[in-house]
């Protein structure tokens, strides 16, 4: 038999927290490491069976055959089988042949703390170690200034593989989007960039949302290290990244976490929690110790090695409800004979609670569907302890009343004004993302109704409209020049668009309100309170006209927001002021530079007519289908 020499990373204090659930940096311990046993190079395994019989590495090595190099089981009842073999270097592939204690099962698996995995459709692991020198300290030093929850944060959200294709074909590698993409996202304004999945999967329709390499960098685009440098990049710019985490479910493949060992490792045993009829898929047991560990390990991962800023937390909903998606009888109610999954429950809040207390500046955000309250609540409050949460009813409501012809909206003028009435009860992010420009739901250019000029100025009028809605924002790439056709993750976008005055004129007014949105502190210091909203008029059918006042912590600062909904300008149109200084406009959705039609007025003197129920009133010229904005 092949040498393997008993080594362990492992200490008994290790073993305890690992065996009650609070060994938060398990990337250190479990899954290949290069080392030196005894003067000899080579790479320690570890990995976590517990039902195994016999596990061994096999490999490129080892010709891929069981038995040459097992691993030894630890006598503490860890489960964990682990040691060292001499001689194999950085690029080794290798598996874990399982051979289960359950009616003798084999399986042959991914290390799920592999750190490189082979370029699909390929599954092996590679031995790896990520070796960066980075050169964000400015960055990391003053994230939380950057990050905070009172400053503009505006995200750019990405899908890698087809944001722009080389050969017509080819997608950017991380280095080459390190230079293209982190180009583009600072031109354009934005604060942030959100990637969809970048952990390792195995099928590319999936987008990235069935995981099998936790914490791994797709090998798709290019090395870990390579994915390092694109972090890297953005710091430089002054970007923040947040990464989508997919804590809720994994795909069934051969080589993934289903069915690990021969048993219900990392899936909840009972079919009705621990599998998702919608995705076909497996879910947690978010009430086994050492899978919450690997869990809470796995996002302090790509914050520790990665340097992320912030984690979006997929499918949030599909974790709090025992009877998501489920029909009565194919779920059973927890202990209080609810609905509520109190095992996830308290994995988010121990998960959030982690991750704020071990890095300064970081945000997590949920992508959460529901009602359900606390989300964007400290733990101590009650709530699930996020940063954030996806404002899904607003972003609904809204599109909904977009997608009406301009004489039907004052009807439902109440679609677009309903979100305050709960705009403060989470700290929510307003999104446009993928999932509203896919299936049949058309791009959001084509979303809005009327003639050509019609839709792009509906669209720069939503755009406007959101940016100036209390909240931070996120917008799917292609939405910020008018992507004509629905996304579709094997295509580039549809570059040559922007040669078009209409689309270079959306992507001119995505550059001036994220512009607006960070040199305005009345439009982010106060975006998650009540303090920094106040309706002028809500309820102007007549004109379908919505008006409303933004603030922050200096009366200065205050901004006055107007959206005319309808293509019919609206002249010496009356808003009521409380002061008497004149106003500038600062941004108007009609401008000619957007290939708008340019009406409006520069400036506004108020005088001292009383108007919606403020002491003074200005005269203003709405132009058709537009926001403005005046200070």
């Amino acid at each position: 038999m092949a040498e393997v020499i008993p080594h362990s990373f492992f200490t008994d204090f290790d073993i305890n927290l690992f065996k009650s659930g609070k060994h938060f940096r398990l990337y250190e311990k479990l899954g290949s490491h290069l080392t030196k046993v005894d003067g000899k190079k080579g790479t320690y395994f570890a990995v976590w069976a517990p039902s195994a019989k016999s596990v061994s590495v096999v490999g490129d090595f080892n010709h891929w055959q069981p038995g040459e190099h097992e691993l030894n089981v630890r006598w503490d009842q860890s489960g964990i089988w682990e040691g060292f073999i001499p001689g194999l270097d950085m690029g080794t592939l290798y598996k874990y042949k399982i051979q289960s204690h359950h009616n003798d099962i084999w399986t042959e698996k991914a290390d799920p703390f592999g750190r490189y995995c082979e370029i699909p459709p390929n599954t092996a692991s590679v031995v790896w170690e990520a070796s960066y020198k980075w050169k964000d300290e400015s960055w990391m030093k003053n994230r939380t200034d950057h990050n905070a929850l009172d400053k503009a944060y505006s995200v750019y959200e990405v899908h890698l593989g087809s944001w722009k294709k080389k050969n017509g074909w080819e997608s950017l590698s991380y280095i080459e989007l390190a230079d293209e993409l982190v180009s583009y996202v600072e031109d354009m304004g934005f604060t942030h960039v959100e990637f969809m999945p970048i952990m390792e999967y195995p099928y590319d329709p999936s987008w990235g949302y069935q995981l099998t390499g936790y914490f791994a960098p797709t090998s798709r685009f290019g090395k870990p290290e390579d994915f390092k440098l694109l972090v890297d990049k953005f710091h430089q710019k002054g970007i923040g990244v947040i990464l989508d985490w997919v804590p809720s479910h994994f795909p069934e493949d051969a080589h993934g976490l289903g069915f690990f060992d021969g048993s219900h490792l990392y899936e909840h045993p009972d079919r009705r929690r621990g599998y998702h009829p919608d995705w076909k898929s497996l879910i947690f047991n978010y009430g086994r110790n050492e899978v919450r560990a690997f869990l809470i390990s796995n996002a302090i991962f790509w914050l520790d090695q990665y340097h992320v800023d912030g984690l979006r937390v997929d499918a949030v909903a599909s974790m709090l409800y025992l009877d998501y998606s489920r029909e009565d009888g194919e779920w059973e109610p927890n202990m209080y004979g609810n609905n509520e999954n109190l095992e996830a429950m308290s994995f988010l809040r121990e998960m959030n609670q982690e991750v704020y207390a071990s890095f300064e500046g970081v945000q997590t955000i949920a992508e959460e569907s529901t009602a359900f309250t606390g989300v964007s609540k400290p733990v101590h409050f009650g709530g699930l302890g996020f940063g954030m949460k996806w404002m899904m009813g607003w972003m609904h409501d809204t599109l909904e009343f977009f997608k009406k012809e301009p004489i039907h909206r004052s009807y439902d003028l109440n679609d677009i004004t309903f979100s305050m009435t709960y705009a403060f009860t989470e700290n929510f992010m307003l999104p446009f993302s993928h999932d509203e420009v896919v299936y049949g739901k058309n791009s959001l250019l084509y979303r809005m109704p009327g003639d050509e000029w019609q839709r792009f100025a509906n669209l720069r009028l939503l755009y406007g409209y959101m940016f100036t809605h209390p909240g931070a924002n996120l917008l799917f790439m292609g939405g910020e020049f008018g992507q004509s056709s629905e996304w579709d993750f094997q295509n580039s976008l549809d570059w040559h668009l922007t040669q078009y005055d209409f689309h270079s004129g959306i992507q001119e007014t995505i550059k001036d309100l994220n512009k607006l949105y960070k040199e305005s502190p009345a439009l982010h210091e106060k975006q998650f309170s009540p303090e920094g909203f106040q309706w002028i008029e809500y309820n102007d059918r007549e004109n379908t006209v919505i008006s409303y006042k933004r603030m922050g912590n200096n009366p200065e600062d205050d901004l006055i927001v107007v959206c005319n909904f309808t293509p019919v300008p609206r002249e010496n149109y009356r808003v009521g002021v409380h002061k008497s200084k004149q106003m500038k406009l600062l941004f108007n959705s009609d401008d000619v530079k957007y290939s708008g039609s340019g009406v409006g007025k520069k400036t506004l003197r108020p005088t001292s007519k009383e108007w919606n129920g403020c002491p003074k009133s200005v005269s203003m010229t709405l132009p058709p289908l537009s926001v403005i904005v005046y200070k």
